[in-house]
Parts: C-alpha cells; sequence; structure tokens
C-alpha cells in the first residue's frame, strides 16, 4: 500500500492547476519549503509524473463529475477551437516533436480569427454557459472543426450549441432545423 494514495495523486494535481502552477519544479520547490510538515509522505516529482499518468482516466471522471455538479443541468453549450503552436514557422520544418505517431503528429493550419498560418495542434472545447468546460480535445492543425463537432454530437443531443463559422456546414444547418 503507497503511503501517497492516488487520490493525494490527483488532489495535488488539481491543486497545482487551480493555482496556475505550469511548472512541476516550482511546484515540489513550494511544497518541500512551505508544506513539509503538512505531507510527510510527499513522493518525488518523478513518481508523481509516472502515478498521475496511471490515474489520468479517474483524474478525467473526477473532473466531468465536478463539471456535472456545477452546471448539470444546462442546455446551452458553446464550441470553438484555439491553434496551439508548436514551434515558429521558420523551424517546422526541423521540428520532430509529435512526428513518431502519424495519427498523432502535428500539421500545418490557418487561424481565420487571428490571420494567422501556424504549425502544431488546434485544441477543440465545449463549454457551459457558466464557464466550466465539459469536453475538450487535441487534433492536428489542418483537421476541420466539423470534425470535432461530429465526435461530440451524440454526447449534446436537445442543446443549443452556439459555434463560429468553423462548424457551419450545409449537412449540420439540415439538421439543426
Amino acid at each position: 500500500m503507497p503511503k501517497f494514495s492516488d487520490l493525494e495523486v490527483i488532489a495535488l494535481g488539481i491543486t497545482a492547476e487551480a493555482f496556475g502552477f505550469d511548472s512541476e519544479n516550482f511546484l515540489f520547490y513550494r511544497l518541500h519549503n512551505e508544506c513539509k510538515d503538512e505531507l510527510p509522505n510527499l513522493i518525488s516529482r518523478r513518481q508523481f509524473n509516472v502515478r498521475r499518468k496511471l490515474t489520468a482516466r479517474l483524474a478525467e471522471e473526477i473532473r466531468k463529475d465536478v463539471a456535472v455538479a456545477m452546471d448539470g443541468s444546462e442546455d446551452v453549450f458553446c464550441i470553438d477551437s484555439k491553434p496551439v503552436k508548436e514551434c515558429q514557422n521558420a523551424r517546422a520544418k526541423r521540428c520532430t516533436m509529435g512526428r513518431d505517431n502519424i495519427d498523432t503528429a502535428p500539421d500545418w493550419g490557418y487561424c481565420a480569427a487571428q490571420g494567422l498560418h501556424y504549425y502544431g495542434y488546434k485544441l477543440h472545447a465545449v463549454c457551459g454557459i457558466r464557464g466550466v468546460i465539459h469536453s475538450y480535445d487535441m487534433t492536428a492543425a489542418n483537421i476541420h472543426d466539423l470534425h470535432y463537432l461530429k465526435d461530440v454530437r451524440w454526447e449534446y443531443r436537445d442543446c443549443m450549441m452556439p459555434g463560429d463559422k468553423g462548424y457551419l456546414s450545409a449537412e449540420v444547418q439540415k439538421k439543426s432545423f
């Protein structure tokens, strides 16, 4: 039986996100210097990373339960996407991150809202009117927004879901009315 439970690993990860700590070095520095007495069984950063990956599915279930508890009765959701640049355009041909798997490799994309050609990914999200994110996914930048809409439409039936022009097509409009 581990001294630092899976629930504590998840709670530590969620707490770090809530405080806006994007550096695990900074998180563990603060924990060791400010909370050493309150967390006598604190695991190392390496162990935290390994166990966090193992508990990712459970953490996602908890996040969904919290989102439903906060605004589970909503029937209006917003859908949108955001470019996530992997590197500067000039370095894209030399960049090897993510290319080892063809299914998850980054690609070239265009963001009409920013007038930006970029190399990387696209973050798609469905957000409730109260601001709680209910669903999200990352795709290569060249994947059209409609493909994500097709993925989530079974999850969000009988509701209103406004989005920008990227989520419109003749087929979607026909099914909407």
